[in-house]
């Protein structure tokens, strides 16, 4: 039995909104890119909604596939609704992730937290 759920499993593997937007109106990081660990998440919105969401990262599988799942769980929300976006919501949606792991949701929620406070 796998310490990590299918959820995280097929994430890590097949990240979704993997990349770079163009010109993206918001970017927060988590970490520092080239020193480690990473995430970024790159945000288009509409002004009051998040309507595209791409993100970059380096570091474990835990970590993609909280970007991941993050990612897709913020297009078409309000910003102020994912500013409400708790740890453990994301670690829901993941399915959960083991003791030595669970920092890996709050790292990505710091990212995402960065690009809605921020704009480019």
């Amino acid at each position: 039995m796998s310490r990590f759920s299918e959820i995280v499993l097929d994430h890590a593997v097949r990240p979704r909104n993997w990349g770079k937007l163009d010109s993206p109106e918001r970017v927060g990081v988590s970490g520092v890119p080239g020193q480690g660990k990473y995430l970024v998440f790159y945000l288009m919105t509409d002004g009051k909604k998040i309507t595209k969401v791409g993100f970059q990262c380096h570091g474990c599988g835990a970590t993609i596939a909280a970007g991941s799942v993050l990612a897709e769980m913020v297009v078409g929300l309000q910003i102020s609704e994912c500013l409400s976006i708790t740890g453990e919501q994301l670690l829901t949606a993941l399915g959960g992730l083991p003791a030595d792991k669970r920092h890996a949701a709050g790292f990505a929620l710091k990212a995402l937290q960065g690009a809605l406070t921020s704009t480019t």
